[in-house]
């Protein structure tokens, strides 16, 4: 089946379903769970169907429902909220790919700071936005979708120096390795994180330990972390002994 045949495949069984989980879907097209996730990227951008954590839904459906596709989508939103908090008015902010990052993103919307990032999302929510300036790294799109990265990412992180870099994951290991499951995109969040003067670790607790093999950086890298209750306690409590801010969102 052809790329656009089994994207059709997808709208119709969310539409006519009301949703569906990636399983769901691997099994009906006798494909991996990575093919199907990165088929919702592309039709989430594209406005067919919203993405959420596990699935998809019809792109007209409000945020509250569905709740069971996404189970940390709460916590997004409170750790979103927090973070939004350690981020001051007039402040430079670098903010990388993820759905946490763009719950920030909207938190930050109406308020005087300058967002930079390769997250095409946040582009589509805040590109028209009077308040807050927006400035998207240049670089390929593809790698995955949504996101814009390659030399020339790198190239522009080259010349910016932001007040804070707000960094998401995959998941963070019981030993403080904060990992990905692209390799690109491992490199990309480390020179956004090295570019900023402070840097931010935004994980759920269902980050401990999440999914990724290609590590960004140590959890003792980050000046801050925000999370919630229930997060890998040990590994948060080696960080804090580290120095590391740990900020517990509730």
């Amino acid at each position: 089946m052809l790329t656009h045949q089994r994207e059709a495949a997808i709208v119709d069984r969310v539409r006519r379903a009301g949703s569906a989980t990636v399983d769901e879907l691997s099994q009906l097209l006798a494909v991996s769970g990575t093919t199907i996730r990165r088929d919702l990227e592309r039709l989430e951008l594209a406005g067919s169907l919203r993405r959420v954590h596990g699935g998809a839904k019809p792109a007209e459906t409000p945020d509250d429902e569905y709740p069971d596709l996404d189970p940390d989508a709460g916590e997004k939103l409170v750790v979103a909220a927090a973070t939004a908090d350690l981020i001051g008015d007039g402040q430079v902010v670098l903010l990388d790919i993820g759905h946490t990052t763009l719950a920030i993103a909207r938190q930050l919307k109406d308020r005087p700071v300058t967002i930079v990032t390769n997250n095409l999302w946040i582009l589509r929510a805040l590109g028209d936005h009077p308040t807050c300036t927006l400035i998207l790294l240049g670089g390929a799109v593809g790698s995955k979708p949504g996101t814009v990265s390659g030399p020339l990412t790198e190239q522009m992180l080259a010349l910016i120096r932001a007040d804070v870099a707000v960094i998401s994951s995959g998941g963070i290991r019981p030993d403080g390795s904060v990992v990905t499951d692209l390799n690109q995109e491992a490199g990309i969040k480390d020179r956004m994180r090295r570019a900023a003067d402070r840097s931010i670790l935004v994980a759920t607790s269902l980050k401990f330990p999440g999914e990724g093999v290609y590590r960004i950086a140590s959890i003792r890298d980050f000046e801050s972390v925000v999370t919630t209750p229930g997060s890998g306690t040990a590994t948060l409590e080696a960080a804090a002994e580290h120095g590391t801010r740990i900020v517990l969102a509730e």
